[in-house]
């Protein structure tokens, strides 16, 4: 297979773009490096392309690896023929590859192995021979020997079936056929395992649906449930489609040897190759629904950790709680701890002065100018206090709801210890909550990402292939963004390419040492980290206020000389960067023509252009373009003074495959069903909606008892939005 003009058919690109990215690749250059800095050999690829197209590439050649090995046992057997060898190279899948290896794989004891070593071989064969006007158990009686523990006739010849089964049961072709039929026209279903049990998975208690439309959720559900005991799942398929498939291929005649192949045939369908392919298909099923989960945790947590920043504020975080109080913490705008409480609020109306007192105290004294309130055990609570408490203060303070999925974590690793050994594991918790709605990507880095609580069903993925996809996810946000080298911490600068643990606790130990850097070329003095590392982190990492302004944007140093001579050659100098006068560059170029620019300083048009967004703006965030999160500081409301019809602003939480939690401010996230997200058709509720996006809503339908709400985002009157 040639696997590199494969990969440019399946992704619909030219081959040269695959040929580069492959070596690119194979050079050992990371994803985040070549989406950026090499955009003229891959066409300007982005880290998701690259990144699947990279999966696509390891799972080819393990297929081809596979394929190799295969071939070279079945030779090693004396047993490839030209016909093997065309199967090999025409396979697609590992499991395919695998059925043609299925009759010459080492076996364990069977039924037909068993009959094998009684020598009856011979009498399968005169009875898959299948000739007219022969009598099979006249030629059983030969084969009774009771010291091989053949009694009778009758025994002879099962076990001369069961040689039969199982060599049809090895058929390659038929298991494709027959896990095709499988795939149109099986059904999975699924029973109460105690039909009295009140149980989460009571929708399933008596389920079927083809498993050609079973929705990748369903399948996670009945997963879960059956390995919890609460359900009996089977695969269902007429047995008499499976069998005509076996006995077309197998059966010649109505000859007495004919029903005995025909007999044959059904008992490997049914004993042998049904159970298998119904594992195949429960394993893929799974396995799909698998990965379209992590699909859609993945894009969810690139939304949740490029959420804008909310600069420039002293933050108040609140960690609500109840009997142990609300823990709070002041943060700097640079994240610097300034002060830090427990309120022990009662939640009672008019029982609660010496709480609202202490933290009127506490935004006075340190000047603060946001709240962020933890949206787990007491949050609404907090909300209608602090809303209370902002409605009698002078001070214009607004608050946010985070999400405070992973505090706990935290609060409690090895990392909040070493970054603040002075503060109680509890006051951590508060700490991060502020510093979330601060920096969401410095801080929420820190955390396990199965933690931060944007999928569904994450506890129950594959746990290496989970973490792949989410460390790629994390990786790429904070080298898109880039990051401080002179105030992130070693947790941060660990994500950015090149850089592993160690280096990055020995750049901080460098900071520490020799003071704040001043250029990118000192990296290279830091301990381990050598010029390939460097090559890959350099763009990525930001100075501020070093001796080269071109040190505070994301151009890479090999292009420092062309982004000098761009500048000289449209009369500019370094002290330009990021002034009005830059914002002239553009015209500049297009004048001198944009080609011949490019052709002059020896680099490609991608290049030429980021170079040129780089001086205009450097260090910019590509966070900041995007909508700022939604800050509230008015009445806070409970889920019983929800009314049908009612239209509020949220923010969308989490994001799953029926549809979209959003954040209406009253505790309990509302439910936007995917058939109620837009007008038109979506596969997907990803097509129209992200995690972070504020949205207008309308409330469809309140159930207080069970604490659900349902909306609506159809027909919304935009103007009518309450907030």
């Amino acid at each position: 297979m040639d696997i590199n003009k494969k990969l440019a058919e399946e992704f619909k690109l030219s081959q040269e773009q695959v040929n580069n990215t492959i070596e690119l690749i194979d050079d050992g250059k990371t994803i985040p490096f070549i989406a950026r800095y090499r955009k003229e050999l891959t066409g300007s690829l982005d880290d998701q392309v690259l990144r699947e197209l990279n999966d696509r590439l390891n799972y080819l050649r393990n297929l081809e690896t596979r394929k190799a090995e295969v071939s070279s046992s079945i030779e090693e057997q004396g047993k490839l023929t030209e016909e093997i060898t065309k199967a090999l190279e025409a396979a697609v899948t590992l499991v395919e590859v695998e059925d043609i290896y299925r009759p010459f794989k080492p076996k364990r004891k069977t039924r037909a192995s068993v009959a094998r070593e009684k020598g009856l071989e011979p009498l399968a064969e005169f009875i898959n021979a299948q000739e007219n006007n022969t009598d099979p158990m006249s030629e059983a009686e030969k084969y009774i020997d009771p010291e091989k523990e053949i009694e009778t006739a009758e025994s002879a010849i099962q076990g001369a079936m069961d040689i039969i089964a199982e060599d049809i049961s090895d058929n390659a072709e038929l298991r494709k056929k027959i896990r095709s039929l499988y795939e149109k026209a099986a059904k999975i279903e699924s029973k109460a395992a105690d039909e009295e049990a009140e149980t989460v998975y009571q929708n399933y208690y008596d389920f079927s649906e083809p498993i050609s439309k079973i929705a990748g959720h369903r399948i996670l559900a009945i997963d879960r449930g059956e390995k919890e005991n609460a359900l009996k799942v089977s695969v269902v398929i007429d047995e008499e489609f499976v069998f005509s498939i076996a006995e077309k291929m197998y059966v010649q005649n109505t000859s007495e040897c004919g029903r005995l192949v025909k007999e044959a045939a059904q008992d490997s369908c049914k004993r042998l190759i049904m159970p298998s392919v119904e594992r195949e298909i429960r394993s893929e099923l799974s396995e799909k629904a698998a990965e379209g989960a992590i699909k859609v945790f993945a894009s969810n947590l690139r939304q949740l950790l490029l959420q804008p920043p909310v600069k420039n504020q002293i933050t108040l975080g609140f960690d609500p709680g109840y009997a142990h109080g609300c823990k709070t913490a002041v943060v700097d705008e640079t994240g610097k701890v300034l002060d830090s409480a427990i309120v022990y609020p009662t939640f009672r109306n008019g029982k609660d002065e010496a709480a609202k007192s202490k933290i009127k105290s506490i935004i006075e004294k340190n000047g603060v100018t946001a709240i962020s309130i933890g949206n787990g055990t007491a949050s609404r609570e907090s909300e209608a206090l602090i809303a209370e408490i902002l409605r009698e203060i002078p001070q214009k303070v607004s608050y946010m709801v985070v999400s405070e999925a992973g505090a706990s974590v935290y609060s409690a690793s090895k990392l909040a210890a070493e970054e603040f050994p002075e503060f109680d594991v509890s006051i951590r918790g508060a700490i991060s909550i502020a510093r979330r709605m601060q920096d969401p990507l410095a801080e929420l880095v820190k955390i396990d990402p199965k933690a931060i609580g944007v999928g569904q069903y994450q506890h129950d993925m594959p746990k290496k292939r989970m973490d792949e996809a989410l460390s790629g996810v994390v990786e790429d946000c904070v080298n898109s963004v880039g990051v401080d080298l002179n105030t992130a911490s070693h947790s941060l600068l660990s994500h950015i390419v090149g850089i592993n643990a160690t280096v990055a606790k020995n750049i901080v130990t460098y900071r520490e040492e020799n003071g704040a850097f001043t250029d990118r070329k000192q990296l290279l003095k830091v301990p381990k980290l050598g010029k390939k590392a460097f090559e890959q982190c350099s763009g990525f990492l930001r100075v501020r206020d070093g001796k080269n302004p071109l040190d505070n944007t994301a151009v890479h140093p090999e292009s420092y000389e062309a982004a000098q001579k761009l500048m000289e050659e449209c009369g500019f100098k370094l002290a330009d960067i990021g002034t009005s006068q830059m914002s002239r560059i553009n015209d500049t170029v297009n004048q001198h023509g944009r080609k011949a620019v490019c052709e002059k300083l020896g680099i490609g048009a991608p290049t030429l252009k980021d170079i040129i967004d780089e001086l205009m703006k450097p260090g910019r965030d590509l966070r900041d373009e995007l909508p700022a999160p939604l800050m509230r500081s008015g009445d806070v409301m409970e889920i019983k003074d929800l009314k049908p019809d009612m239209e509020l602003v949220g923010t969308v939480r989490n994001v799953i495959d029926f549809g979209a939690f959003v954040d209406i401010g009253v505790h309990e996230d509302g439910l936007v069903h995917i058939s109620q997200i837009c007008d038109k058709f979506i596969k997907h509720p990803l097509e129209a909606v992200k995690v972070g996006e504020i949205v207008k809503v309308k409330v469809l339908d309140v159930d207080v008892k069970r604490g659900r709400i349902s909306l609506t985002m159809k027909g919304v009157n935009s103007a009518h939005g309450k907030n």
